[in-house]
């Protein structure tokens, strides 16, 4: 199942932590997609969750923002 959280317009470091909560939720190998600011959300949140052992499949330049795909 592949769920999606909209993170546009929340500030660092509120949006790792809500990233990494709603993975903590999901059942392993099931897809998150989150949708980031560009600037410095994209250049933190990918790093912080790959840290936490997390694994980024896609980074996706949509414009006005990013999404992010992370595997549970």
């Amino acid at each position: 199942m592949t769920k999606t959280l909209d993170l546009r317009g929340t500030p660092c470091p509120i949006n790792f932590v809500r990233s990494k909560l709603q993975l903590e939720k999901m059942s392993s190998g099931e897809l998150l997609h989150i949708l980031l600011d560009t600037g410095e959300p994209i250049e933190q949140v990918p790093n912080s969750l790959s840290m936490e052992g997390y694994s980024v499949e896609a980074m996706e330049d949509q414009g006005n923002f990013f999404t992010l795909s992370v595997r549970a």
